[in-house]
């Protein structure tokens, strides 16, 4: 194999490496509170600042974490949320879809 050859390998797997970073850092963006999605749903990432006046079906106690739609460990920091596509949730926020797991 030629210099040239090893060299051109070389930075097609750099590429394909920094690609795939790149895509694992975008699905592991926090959602932004002010999305228009997340805006809609009344998404907070800490349900201490729900604000009850608009969302009276929220009670003490609802985070995303004991939501039937969490998809990760009650533990976890911050997991998936179908609602939201790619974009985690903080498992300390809520939003008005809230739905206790079962």
């Amino acid at each position: 194999m030629t210099q040239s050859n090893q060299r051109r390998i070389f930075l097609m797997t750099l590429a394909s490496g920094v690609a795939g970073v790149s895509t694992l850092a975008q699905a592991q963006a926090l959602v932004d509170e002010k999305d228009p999605q997340a805006a809609t749903l009344g998404y907070v990432a800490d349900a201490k600042r729900v604000d009850t006046k608009k969302f009276p079906k929220y009670a003490a106690g609802q985070v995303c974490s004991n939501c039937a739609l969490y998809k990760g460990k009650a533990t976890d920091k911050a997991a998936g949320c179908p609602l939201f596509g790619t974009k985690l949730v903080q498992g300390a926020g809520w939003c008005n879809a809230w739905a206790k797991k079962a």
